[in-house]
């Protein structure tokens, strides 16, 4: 479904007004980054999958 270094759009919109997020980390949690502030975000696995709204761009190989 998502990969490290995918793209994602959330449910809610980050305060700085963007809604793109670059997935950094993958375990137990997952690791979030905003793409246009640089903000990092450690969310619960169950959490991510509850606040995810899409893929946005799969990761480059």
């Amino acid at each position: 479904m998502y990969e490290l270094h995918d793209i994602v759009e959330m449910k809610k919109p980050h305060p700085c007004g963007a809604n793109r997020w670059e997935i950094i980390r993958m375990g137990m949690d997952i690791k979030i980054q905003c793409t246009q502030c640089g903000r990092l975000v450690m969310l619960p696995r169950r959490q991510f999958d509850k606040r995810l709204k899409r893929v946005l761009e799969k990761a480059q190989d």
